[in-house]
């Protein structure tokens, strides 16, 4: 066995065993032997992290979570909100306390609800006069409505002001009276309280879900670390620099980004790592100087590194032409972490990588001229199984995947309901049910109509005659600088499907009163205009997203034939994953529904990183196929890469999966989506599908570049698993 040599000898390059480096090999060389790019990489990248870490804290300020943020400004209930502030603070988030007793309130209890009242009025925080206690008919509840202003970052507010409402209530409070804080303020105390400590939540879950893997990949105590330590980098300057592209560009950063984020930061840059160390473990046999293997691995591998960020990121920018506002920032947040991550790893990575030496694998430390493989002939024998019968592996594969996307009809993406939102049951999701059962469900959450003043009687008649609407809630059009705002009450929940043809048929009503220029608002309104925006978005994004995958694969592989197979494969992955999601959703989680953004988000992340994988593969495919050929080529191809791209997409799988941990369904459905539909990505479909198309078509798969012309080498045998990791 050759010994390790000493770092000052890797200084002057040593010939691979067998061959001697080319002349353009020796020139990629030249910055891993020269201290002063070392030195200058490592000075730019402390400049940089120097420069975004204190910004990166920052993002979670800059965030912007409520409806009215989120819609475009051409919505109608926009509009609405914006003409709403002349008459009332736009910031007033109404609280309904509802007190009930099954058997009935006692005098004590009525007592007890009108003391509280007073006391809610004597708030600071107040944006209008405490409402109640309004005993309901039949005796058994009362509600009091205190609105509460909460300025613009209503969100991080709601929480604290809620808890202090209870506290009121509980004080003293009759043994075996219910009471619960509902309404759009208790909504947002919950909401709060879930997201709370998102970012931590979803870090350190992460690194749990990374560490672990890496550990039972590599078997060693120290190469993990790598990874973790330049995706934590790739983080925090992604995170400085997008807080301010939103503090200085007008970016809008909802939560839902931010944490998601984190997942696919530390999602995207393992796989790179997983990427590059395999081939570099691959060039340390072969190299015996650490600075030229890695070179050789970067030079084979980056171009693949590089066009899969590219991928991503690209795809990820077409939610730019998205309608939601919240949907629209998430294209710049999520290629920023894309690409700072692919420049960590292409530049800071590698030079670690080589300053540490090989000690780094312990204990199984890859030696010059060694041939350790601890999966020797795992992929080779799955090549070997799907060349016998190629055409039936495909086609079988094809219509398994075709039966799991059937499901796809059991997908419910018209938005969740207050109560469908979480996966725990919340205080005001009972207090709404409560509310419901005794009064009118929508008090809290009127519509708001405005107009102009000339047409105000005219709107408020329109408005008495349309169904859904509560007899004698309409109220008296107040006038001012030329607008006139009413309310009116809905007779059925405010996040109802019945709420939403009632907001339908109002506006169909007012709309059809000439010059009025009416237009009806609300909650209910917001989320039916921002269900409208997300179809749409679903609509517009898709096929933008498939035209532009398919434009960077032909570019790539400079084929026709095979990127239109390899979109082709990806739709189908992403159908089967959003009909067994579906399946699993109804029949296994039982969530009700799906949020509005769930299928594009899917999509979007489905095909972007599904695409990786082929990317990683038809890369090695058709660079061996310059040699011996197409199908020997797919045979080496799976076999030298098979054991990376299955940890990779085990390690994206298991940080998305994270999303689970948080007690929202929107994060739950994302995170078992995506995880699920890559591993059939990773395990069948690249593993399988792609690889029989490839054994199946043969060269013609490269038509028309001269590639398709090659005949394949009587005598090529595969190369038995060269970038698996070791013991993976």
């Amino acid at each position: 066995m050759t010994a390790q040599r000493p770092p000052s000898s890797e200084s002057s390059a040593a010939a691979p065993v067998g061959t001697a480096p080319s002349q353009s090999a020796r020139s990629t060389f030249l910055p891993f032997r020269r201290r002063r790019v070392i030195y200058l990489v490592v000075v730019l990248w402390l400049i940089v992290i120097g420069t975004t870490a204190g910004f990166s804290g920052k993002l979670s300020g800059a965030e912007k979570n409520t409806v009215e943020q989120s819609l475009p400004s051409s919505a109608e209930s926009t509009q609405v909100y914006k003409i709403q502030s002349l008459f009332q603070n736009p910031d007033t988030v109404p609280a309904v306390i509802v007190y009930e007793r099954a058997s009935g309130l006692t005098a004590q209890d009525r007592a007890k609800a009108t003391a509280d009242a007073k006391q809610y009025g004597t708030r600071t925080d107040l944006s209008g006069q405490v409402f109640g206690p309004q005993f309901s008919t039949d005796g058994q509840a009362a509600e009091t409505v205190v609105p509460l202003n909460l300025g613009q970052n209503s969100l991080s507010k709601a929480k604290g002001a809620v808890t202090a409402l209870r506290g009121v209530a509980a004080n003293q409070a009759p043994a075996g009276l219910a009471i619960h804080v509902a309404g759009p303020a208790g909504y947002s105390a919950d909401l709060s309280k879930a997201v709370g400590g998102i970012d931590s939540t979803l870090l350190y879950s992460t690194l749990v879900v990374v560490i672990a893997i890496l550990l039972l990949t590599y078997r060693s105590p120290v190469l993990w670390l790598f990874p973790i330590i330049c995706a934590g980098i790739a983080l925090t300057v992604a995170q400085g620099i997008i807080y301010l592209l939103a503090a200085h560009a007008g970016l809008t950063v909802s939560s839902d980004g931010a944490g998601i984020l984190t997942i696919l930061v530390f999602g995207a840059t393992t796989d790179y790592s997983l990427l590059l160390i395999a081939r570099y473990r691959e060039e340390l046999r072969n190299h015996d100087s650490r600075a030229e293997a890695m070179s050789v691995a970067l030079r084979r591998s980056g171009p693949a590194v590089i066009a899969s960020a590219a991928t991503v990121a690209i795809s990820m920018l077409c939610l730019s032409f998205a309608d939601m506002n919240a949907t629209r920032g998430l294209g710049p947040v999520f290629a920023v972490g894309i690409v700072v991550g692919a420049l960590v790893m292409l530049t800071l990575f590698p030079l670690l990588m080589v300053v540490c030496g090989r000690w780094i694998f312990w204990p199984s430390v890859p030696r010059v001229g060694g041939g350790e493989h601890a999966n020797v002939g795992r992929w080779a024998a799955v090549g070997d199984r799907i060349a016998r019968r190629p055409r039936l592996a495909w086609i079988g594969t094809a219509l398994v995947l075709a039966v799991g996307a059937i499901g796809i009809g059991q997908l419910h993406s018209g938005g969740l309901s207050v109560a469908q939102e979480f996966t725990a049951t919340q205080d005001s999701v009972v207090g709404n049910a409560a509310v419901a059962r005794h009064f009118d469900a929508a008090v809290a959450s009127p519509l708001v109509i405005t107009a102009r003043a000339g047409s105000a009687d005219q709107v408020h008649q329109a408005l008495q005659t349309v169904p859904g609407i509560a007899s004698g809630t309409v109220t008296a059009p107040v006038l001012k600088d030329g607008y006139a705002y009413q309310e009116a009450t809905l007779t059925g929940a405010p996040d109802s499907s019945a709420a939403y043809v009632t907001v339908r048929n109002a506006r169909t009503a007012v709309h059809a009163i000439a010059g009025a220029d009416a237009k009806v608002g609300g909650d209910s309104a917001m989320n039916l205009d921002a269900r409208s925006a997300s179809e749409h978005d679903r609509e517009l994004i898709a096929p933008i997203v498939l035209a532009v995958v398919l434009a960077i694969l032909i570019l790539l592989l400079r084929a026709l034939v095979s990127p239109l197979l390899l979109i082709g494969t990806v739709v189908l992955s992403c159908a089967t994953t959003l009909g067994v999601s579906a399946l699993v959703f109804r029949h296994v989680f039982h969530f009700g529904a799906e949020d509005n953004s769930f299928p594009l988000y899917v999509f979007v992340f489905l095909i972007a990183l599904g695409i990786d994988y082929n990317i990683f593969l038809m890369t090695r495919i058709r660079e061996e196929a310059h040699s011996v050929g197409t199908r020997p080529a797919t045979l080496r191809g799976l076999a030298s890469t098979g054991g990376v791209i299955t940890s990779a997409g085990i390690v994206l799988a298991g940080t998305f999966a994270v999303l689970g941990t948080l007690p929202l369904t929107q994060f739950a459905e994302l995170g078992f989506a995506v995880a699920f539909g890559v591993l059939v990505d990773t395990v069948i479909v690249r593993s399988v599908m792609v690889t029989a198309l490839n054994l199946d078509i043969g060269r013609r798969i490269w038509w028309p570049s001269a590639l398709w012309h090659k005949q394949d080498a009587a005598d090529a045998t595969p190369v038995r698993d060269a970038e698996t990791p070791a013991r993976s």
